[in-house]
């Protein structure tokens, strides 16, 4: 039986748009999830249309002033600079809660954001101070399952993956606080390695507890170099509660843009400082190491950037040599990126000032999130979110029976 959808209090412009999609080949249900924002905001009353179907999300001093309110509410945990954050607002999100334990980051995200209160140490967070959300972000540490980290501890006898006691067992801190929080929808991201680390048994660990939780999980690995001119796999995960969503969740993740890829050279700058080239002795240093890795019949060494191509993936070590991404220059021995290059290079807006020395400005970078893939997965978060307004509302404009 085909479900039928009842449009109550909207205005009459909207109805006949939505009767047109009859006309013009368009399906009514896209028009309805559409127009679903639209009759939100023509409310004269404003309020949060919230999964949580009985918070208050009105702040007291708003009273009847007509805005756009926010499309969900957000929690951004081990935010580093706020990639995540950006690419969730710019689809309609509002961050009520940031952690951040590294404190130069902290300075970075508070001048972007103008957030003076971020927690700090996710072990220490009391649960009862985070407040209600729909959407859990967190980009969790990646270092005890990334290729580098791995290859660098074993280097040194030391355990890596959840063994490693400092940052590998911060996946269940988290999951103690979806455990507690209960959000509708997570999302989180990591390296690509997460899925082969320990032959697969790592991220079996991660999928199980995540189904225990009650989530309907999705994961993909992406590739950034769709949307800034940059090789960087990163898994994505996603989960939507069955007790909100039920378990036939129509999500999937978004098709890579069309057209073609960013060139390198678009983000480039014409005039760097000399301090960014590099030494005789570092240049030589590079060259030699390159060398004797490919007598040994590997790959390892520097790589210089094709201008008409991506790079290599701009790592948080970006600050020690630079070796992974190298700009070619007449004349003289090849250069670093600079930090507004590398900003630039994560897709990062130009008028984000850097907060921070080059050498912090570089881990941060090369720690963080792509905001565009945030903002397109959280794309199709936000489909998902909007159907789920549609279906469980009793209040709201529209309904579905």
């Amino acid at each position: 039986m085909t479900a039928q959808i009842i449009v109550r209090n909207v205005p009459p412009q909207i109805k006949d748009w939505l009767a047109e999609g009859r006309n013009d080949g368009v399906s009514q249900n896209e028009r309805i999830l559409s127009a679903l924002e639209t009759a939100y905001r023509q409310r004269r009353q404003v309020r949060q249309p919230s999964l949580f179907p009985d918070a208050d999300w009105m702040p007291s001093d708003q009273g009847d002033i007509e805005q756009d309110p926010p499309l969900f509410k957000f929690v951004d945990l081990f935010a580093g600079i706020g990639g995540m954050r950006l690419g969730l607002t710019a689809v309609g999100g509002e961050c009520v809660f940031t952690c951040e334990l590294d404190r130069y980051c902290r300075k970075t995200y508070s001048a972007w954001f103008g957030d003076n209160d971020i927690a700090e140490d996710i072990t220490k967070l009391k649960i009862r101070d985070i407040p209600q959300h729909d959407v859990l972000a967190a980009g969790f540490p990646c270092q005890p399952f990334s290729l580098a980290g791995v290859s660098k501890k074993n280097s040194l006898g030391r355990n890596h993956g959840f063994l490693d006691k400092t940052q590998g067992t911060l996946f269940f801190h988290l999951a103690n606080i979806i455990d507690a929080k209960k959000p509708p929808i997570i999302l989180l991201e990591n390296v690509k390695n997460l899925r082969s680390h320990d032959k697969g048994k790592t991220w079996k660990t991660i999928y199980d507890r995540l189904d225990e939780l009650g989530y309907e999980v999705f994961d993909k690995v992406i590739d950034a170099a769709d949307y800034v001119p940059q090789h960087r796999e990163r898994i994505f995960i996603v989960g939507f509660r069955r007790s909100v969503f039920t378990s036939n969740v129509k999500f999937q993740f978004p098709a890579p843009p069309s057209g073609p890829r960013p060139r390198l050279g678009s983000i480039l700058e014409d005039s760097v400082d000399d301090k960014y080239t590099l030494t005789d002795n570092l240049w030589k240093y590079l060259v030699d190491y390159a060398e004797k890795h490919r007598q040994r019949g590997n790959g390892f060494g520097y790589g210089i950037g094709d201008r008409d191509g991506v790079s290599r993936t701009l790592s948080a070590r970006y600050y020690k040599d630079g070796s992974e991404i190298l700009i070619a220059q007449d004349g003289k021995n090849p250069r670093r990126l600079t930090p507004r290059e590398c900003r630039a290079l994560m897709g990062f807006p130009d008028h984000l000032d850097i907060q921070v020395s080059d050498m912090q400005a570089y881990k941060q970078f090369g720690n963080a999130l792509v905001p565009k893939i945030v903002e397109h997965v959280g794309s199709e978060i936000v489909k998902v979110m909007k159907w789920q307004l549609l279906r469980k509302s009793k209040s709201g404009c529209l309904l579905k029976k």
